[in-house]
Formats: C-alpha cells, structure tokens, sequence
C-alpha cells in the first residue's frame, strides 16, 4: 500500500533556517541530528553502554540502532531534491541523523532509524509475520514393534561417530531460531505475538526492508512519478543506499568460550570460512541475516551440490572402469599393435604418412570415455537431472513452509521510471489496484519485440561467424603445426591445433560475454518492459541464451560436424573451395570433445572465481591501503561502521544473476556433453564446494550487506533447468551415437565380426579396427593434396595404398570409394538408437515426474494442522481477552445484555 505524502514546501523554513547540506551543521566527524526525536532521548537520564556509542551502529544517543545508511555529496547539486525527500522521511516518523566522512568532507552520510511505531505501522501494511505462538508437535500413533526397531536403530547410531558435517549446536550459540507459529503483524493484537523487547522483536532485516520500502513511496518533487528512492540514486542525487553490516566479522575471542559478538560474526565462523567448508551451510542464519531470496540461492546451491555426489562418483566410476578394462580392450590392443597400417595424411602436403600404432596412446584414452559403461552413464545423467529437478521442488516447498513462504505473495510491482516516462501520454484502468497507470500499445510492443528477436538472432549469427572463424583457424594451423621444427609439436600436430584452438576460443568466449553484456541490456530497454521481475526476466533470458550459445557452440561443432563432412582423400570437401577441411584423429573424435570440455571448464571456473572473489579482495586492498597511508594502522579501527561499509564493495547491479548464470550454464556443462566426458560432475562438485564458501566471504566480509528482500523460488531459472534437462537428453543420444563408435562396435560384433549369428560371447571385437578402414590408391590424390612424402620411409619403397577412417569402397571395385553395406547399417542402428534412447529416456522422466509430488506428504500434514492450530490459539486468545474485558467491566459495575460469551 502506497501513501502518497505531501510535500512541505516551506519558504520561510529555507529562507531563515539554514540548508540541511550547509557545511554550518555538520563538523568532521562529529554526529549531527536532524531528529526532534534525538533531542529528547539527550535529555532522558537513562543509562547507555558506552558499546552502543562506540559501535558504529547506533544513533548519538546510544539507544536509536541504525537501521538504514544514504550517501550524498555536498558537491552534488541536487540539493533541492534531497532537503524535500529528508522532510518527508522526517514526515513518515523516521529519524535521521547526519555526518561527515571521516576521510572525505564533502561525502555525507544520512543515518535512518524507524521508532515501534512506524515499524509496527508498516509491518501491518507490509503483511510482515511475526511469532505469536511457539509450535506444538505430535509424534504418529506407531505399533510396538516399530518403536522396538526405531529404539534398536537409535542404539546402534549411538555407538558411531557424530556426523562430522553437522554444525556443532552447543558449542556455537543462537544456531537455531525460534520455532514458533507466526501471523501476520497486527497492531490491534498485539497482545497475541510474543514480544520481548520491542528494540529486537523485529529483526535488523526487517526493521532495514521496512524503511527501504518507505523510502520507496516518498516524494522528493512535485509531480506524479517524482516518488522513490531509487529514482534518486538513478539521477545521482544520492551515491549510496545499504543497510550495515552487524558490526565486525573477526572477533579476539574464540566463538566457542566467548560466543558469537554478532550475527556477521557467527556467519563468518560457521559458514565463510573455510575451516568450515565440509558443514552444512546454516540456512536459517543466512535467511535471517540476508533476507529470503540469497538464502534461497544458497538452498538451491547447496542443493545441487549435494546432488553432485552421487553423479561425481557414477562419472568417477566409469572413468575407473575404463582405466581398469584398458588392458582388455580389444580396440586400443588392435591399434597399439597395427605397425603395417598406414594411415592417410591428416592434412594437405606437410602431414606425412603415419602408422596407426602412434595413435595408441590417443586410443587408451579415448577408451577411458568412451566405454561399455558410457551408455548406462548417459542414462543415469538424464534421469539424475529430472530427479535434481523433481526433489528441488519438495526441498524448495519444506524451506518456504519453514520461512514462512507458502501465503506469501508479491507485492503488486511498481512501474519501472523509464515505461511511465516513455508512456505517459496513453493510461487504462489497472485491473487490480483500479488506478490509471501509462499503457503500451500491442502494435508497439510486438515491433519492439521483433527488433529485438532480430537482434538476438544477429548476435547468435556473431558466434556463429565466431566458429567458423575458429575453424578455419584449426584448418590452417594444422599444416602449419606438421611443418614444425619442433618434433614434438610436428609428432603431436592435431592435438597442438585443438589446444591452441581450445584456448583462443576460451578468450573470444570472455571477450564477447563483455559485449553480449551491452547489447542485451541494450535490447531489454529497447523492449521497455513494465516493472523490474518483468524486465529481469527478459535480461536473464536474453543474457543465458548469449552465453549458452557463446560458450557450447565450439563444443557443437566438435561433437556433431567435426570429420563428419570431409569428403574422402582424392575428393576433400573445401570451404571455399579453398582449406581442406579437418578430419578427426585415426582414433576418432571423441578425444577432441574431451579435451574441449575439460580445457574450457577448468577455465572458464577458474576466471569466475578470481572475478568474483579476487577483484572485489584487490578493489578492497587497494582502499585499505589508502586508508592506511593516511590515517596510520589505527585509523582504519577506529572508523565507524558506516565507513568501513561504505568503503565496501557494492553488490552488483543485477543482484543474483551472475551467481545462478555461472551454476546454470555449469549445469548445462555437466549434462549436455557428459557422455564424452564422464569427469565433468566431479569437476563441477569440486568447484561447488569451494564456490559456496567463495560466495559466503564474499557476501560476509567483501560487499555491502545488500537489502533483505523477499522469494518464494529460483524464478524464471528453474525453467531453464528443466530446459536444458530436455536438451541434455537430445545431445547425450546423439554423442553416443554419431560422436563415440558405440555403435560401429556393436553393428560389427552382431553383424560382422567372430561372433555374429552365434550369440555367444567371446572376442567378438577381433578385426574391428581393419573393419573401419577403407582403402585408398596414393596415385588417386589430388595435386594440391599430395604429401611431400612419398611413405618409402616405411617399407622402403614408395606407398601405393593407405588406410582411412570410413566405410568406402576399395579404388578397383566398380563403384570406386563408393560407400558399402556397412556405412548403411551403422547409419540405421545410429538412427534407431536415437530414437529408441530419447523415447526410453523420456519416459522414465515423466514417469519420475509423476511419481514424486511436489509437496511431501508429511509437509501437507503439518501445514494442515499448523492451520488448525492457528485458528483454534486466536480462537482462544480472543475468548481470553472478552472474558478479561467482561470482568473488568463487572468490577467497575457496567455490564451489558446480550453479552458474547
């Protein structure tokens, strides 16, 4: 509910008073008030402790804590501005106090604290809820012999360690919040919420989201849509706005003999740091001190990092089995020992003839991916990520019953500052709140949706023009790598080309995310969307699309085009008619993908979480730094604690989006391609558990402690979770089909090999390897394809034939290089295994969807009784309260007829 309050437009006030900026009223480093209020609670004889003076976190008086921080410059000239916007606060019943920087003159800050009775007024209008009962429980009704078994069960965990990633609860105090039923406030109950003291029965989350949310609804100028704070920091009249951090986050004393001196503090030592990094994170603290919506991020995060395990350790197990069965294989045997097969040049005149024995080491590689297991892992993958998904959603529902999100509903949004003044001309009714508000045309929208569709389409036709640029890149640096002087290089040409080309893609990757940054923001306010979720939906979609695209598109082109389309020597496919394209290596192209994904990975993790963590660290040395070159080392500690969070870095602009984006497309990274690379969630886990402690320290001890707001779930993220679980299902069917030879193998052993037609087992591989490959006539070779080579180096004399990697014809059949029976049945098992594997996978993902609800069952109980309980407690304390007033009015002699009860 908005007040509109009215502006105190008082002449005389700014003629014979002095200005609120005037340097008269502020002295360096002296506190100045500004309050009525803070005159009287001087002349109050009530003792203060001598901490809340020194802290940095209450008013002058030592009694008014401070619940909010603005920041200005005396230089600024939106002076005008700034006194009628502190009027109105004043006006609203906050108080205020100002005060110079100690290390800058002209920075002011502007200190706010709400009384109990703005609070109280604005809890109600805000549906805050609050305790007002402590909760009841109730065990089931059991039979003897489960209690029996539950009791034998108990005994025997009571000989076993604790559980090591529990946090201990005796030792570190206030871990756990009070369990209680709550309501929304309401002043004309009072009497049924449990109130204590009323300085902390609203936490300092609360008390900073109540006087953020009134200085959104406070005018600074006439006019309509001259309302708000955020249009004050958008025009620069303020620098800053940020609630304080709870005092220090080190403390001399340990936290286990002397406690926790603060709840940043307790966070610091139980959740960011890193002694800590096997517990469980403390959520409810983090929920308490940040606010619903970080502490659902780090829910989700925490979440998916658990699920990581059992995924980390399938992906470890097939990479082991694969190590274990290399010495059985009967493929990377073949090759190792084929000496007398000359494999065809990889590349135009510079790649010599090689034997397929120097591809062995490339071989037991590739076997260690790409394996009997691979397929089962695939599978596992797809499935692993709906049931991700399907238990997020009971874990999501069991943290907002616990939080108290399940009634909680948004607010209806403000419209964003740049629609109304783009729109103002045009107004319609709002249908909810039945006020005029501006309105856009649906011709103009879809326009401004078509323009901007273009431009996405533009960008994704950048990446695409990106790889291809990195393709020709490989085409030509392959010739240039077998030429080398280096032996080393020149041995090992096609893997050189891949690493180099793996490491510039990683650097066109950074360099483009930085202009996909600029052209979807350009794009987002080119669409003017109407409110902030609605504008942050259509940012985060643009911005995960950029990026997905920016970063898998290499990888698509290894896995699905890389070899696929080169032609057979004699008659190269070119692009423009010019480079021969890439072929993969004789042990396939599996190797590539490999070295693609691990290489961008470690990469890309690495650089997100230098930019996360180091840069805010240098960025924060570097003002200590300065701090200290002036003030000495004892200046910095004796710096109120407005200043220190001011020299902090701020959160940035897009709140949450650049954590869920890094986990998202990590995500995507761990089940698109994980048939190639089994490794992938095990690198992802270890990055996640040093990423939750990253982002921990982060949040406690380098940035401003950002606004507590309000959630119910991940938003428009989980949708694209379930997104990419559908394209993961897509790409693994078709890596394992078209990308590793799966197939080729199993259409050999029950159609060409030893065994077919026996079905029995045995060394049902024998011969594979001559099996895939064709035969060629040197002397067919084109002119510009020609090696310098002529091969006597083999067998002394010049080759006539040599061995590539397809299904062909031999040159001196009647259909020369044309392809044999085989290509066609590999092509059809291909097929059909696609399509068998999506239809069997799919399936058991909407059977698993169907099978797990949403909400656990004992959940459902509990809020259907927590719901009986409220009704019958006010019920009950109501009755109470008419049975007092009754009495009360016996004994003054006034009584009623018809009087309840």
């Amino acid at each position: 509910v908005a007040k509109d309050v009215n502006i105190f437009f008082d002449e005389l006030e700014g003629v014979n008073s002095p200005s609120k900026d005037d340097d008269s009223l502020l002295r360096h480093g002296n506190l100045t008030s500004t309050s009525d209020d803070a005159s009287r609670l001087e002349v109050v004889g009530e003792e203060v402790p001598d901490k809340n003076k020194t802290s940095g976190l209450y008013f002058r008086d030592g009694k008014c804590r401070i619940d909010y921080i603005l920041v200005y410059r005396k230089s600024n000239p939106q002076t005008e501005k700034r006194e009628v916007f502190e009027r109105n606060i004043r006006a609203e019943g906050l108080q205020m106090e100002k005060e110079s920087s100690l290390t800058n003159s002209d920075i002011i800050f502007v200190k706010l604290h709400a009384p109990w009775e703005v609070l109280g007024k604005y809890a109600e209008l805000m549906n805050v809820r609050m305790p007002f009962r402590r909760k009841i429980y109730y065990l089931h009704r059991r039979y003897k012999f489960m209690n029996r078994i539950e009791k034998q069960i108990s005994r025997f965990r009571g000989w076993l360690p604790r559980k090591p990633m529990k946090l201990d609860k005796e030792t570190l105090p206030d871990l756990e919040e009070n369990d209680c039923y709550t309501a929304p406030f309401s002043q004309q109950r009072i009497h049924h919420f449990i109130i204590h003291n009323k300085d902390t029965f609203f936490n300092n989350a609360t008390r900073s989201r109540i006087v953020h949310h009134i200085l959104q609804r406070v005018k600074y100028e006439e006019g309509k849509n001259k309302i708000g704070l955020n249009r004050l920091l958008s025009n620069g009249s303020y620098e800053a706005a940020f609630p304080l951090h709870e005092g220090s986050y080190r403390s001399k004393n340990s936290i286990k003999t002397h406690g926790a001196e603060n709840h940043r503090h307790l966070l610091y030592e139980c959740w960011a740091s890193w002694g800590v990094w096997y517990k469980y994170q403390p959520l409810d603290l983090v929920r308490r001190y940040f606010g619903e919506k970080i502490g659902l991020y780090f829910a989700w995060l925490g979440w998916y990092t658990g699920m990581l395990f059992p995924a980390a350790f399938i992906g470890l197990f097939v990479f082991l089995y694969g190590v274990t069965t290399l010495n059985h294989c009967q493929v990377s045997k073949e090759v190792c020992q084929a000496t007398d097969i000359i494999m065809c040049p990889i590349c135009d005149k510079y790649c010599p003839f090689m034997r397929l024995s120097d591809s062995c080491i490339y071989a037991k590689v590739t076997h260690l991916f790409d394996n009997g297991a691979t397929v089962f892992f695939a599978v596992f993958m797809a499935v692993w990520a709906t049931v991700f998904l399907e238990f997020w959603k009971r874990r999501r529902a069991v943290i907002a019953y616990d939080w108290d999100l399940i009634d909680w509903e948004e607010e209806e949004e403000e419209i964003r500052p740049q629609f109304e003044a783009k729109y103002s001309k045009k107004e319609r009714m709002n249908p909810i709140s039945g006020k005029p508000e501006p309105y856009q045309a649906f011709a103009d929208k879809c326009s401004r949706l078509i323009v901007s569709a273009s431009g996405i389409f533009f960008m994704i036709c950048v990446v695409i023009a990106a790889v291809f640029g990195i393709v020709i890149y490989r085409v030509v640096t392959v010739s240039t790598f077998a030429a080398f002087k280096w032996a080393l290089i020149r041995n090992n040409s096609q893997v050189a080309t891949t690493g180099t080309a793996v490491c510039i893609n990683f650097c066109i990757i950074m360099l483009l995310n930085v202009l996909y940054e600029k052209v979807a923001l350009f794009l987002t306010n080119l669409e003017q969307p109407r409110t902030e979720s609605e504008w942050e939906n259509s940012f985060t979609l643009k911005m995960f699309l950029f990026q997905f695209v920016n970063l898998n598109s290499s990888t698509f082109y290894i896995a699905f085009f890389l070899g696929r389309f080169t032609g057979h020597p004699g008659a190269y496919l070119r692009l423009i008619n010019r480079w021969r394209l890439e072929e993969c290596h004789p042990s396939g192209c599996l190797i590539d993908l490999c070295m693609q994904m691990g290489i961008i990975m470690v990469l890309k993790q690495t650089w997100n979480n230098f930019m996360e963590l180091g840069y805010p660290l240098i960025q924060n040395w570097w003002t200590r730094r300065k701090l200290r070159q002036e003030y000495g080392t004892q200046g910095k500690t004796s710096f109120p604690q407005w200043e220190k969070d001011y020299n902090l870095q701020p959160m940035n602009a897009y709140g949450l989006f650049d954590e869920y984006l890094e986990m998202i497309l990590q995500f995507g990274f761990t089940t698109i391609f994980v048939a190639a690379f089994p490794l992938a969630p095990l690198l992802a886990l270890l990055n996640n558990i040093i990423e939750i402690r990253l982002d921990a320290y982060k949040f406690v001890t380098q940035w401003r402690r950002p606004l507590a707001s309000r959630a119910k779930d991940i938003g428009i993220w989980y949708g694209i979770l379930e997104g990419i679980g559908i394209l993961s299902v897509i790409t693994n069917a078709f890596v394992i089909a078209v990308t590793s030879d799966f197939i080729p193998r199993l259409v050999y052993a029950y159609k060409y090999g030893p065994c077919a037609g026996q079905g029995e087992a045995g060394q049902c591989m024998v011969g594979y390897v001559n099996a895939s490959l064709s035969v060629f006539l040197v002397s067919d070779f084109e002119n510009r394809s020609e090696p310098t080579s002529n091969g006597s180096e083999f067998s002394g004399s010049p080759l006539k034939y040599c061995r590539y990697r397809d299904y062909r014809d031999p040159p001196h059949s009647p259909v020369p290089y044309g392809y044999t029976l085989q290509f066609w049945h590999v092509l059809a098992a291909r097929l059909a295994f696609i399509i068998v594997f999506e239809h069997l996978v799919f399936c058991i993902k909407h059977l698993i969807s169907y099978l797990i609800p949403d909400l656990p069952k004992d959940l459902r109980d509990r809020m259907r009784r927590e719901k009986y309980l409220i009704q019958e407690m006010m019920y009950e304390a109501e009755l109470e309260r008419l049975q007092k007033e009754r009495k009360e009015r016996k004994k003054n002699g006034k009584s009623y007829h018809n009087e309840w009860p």
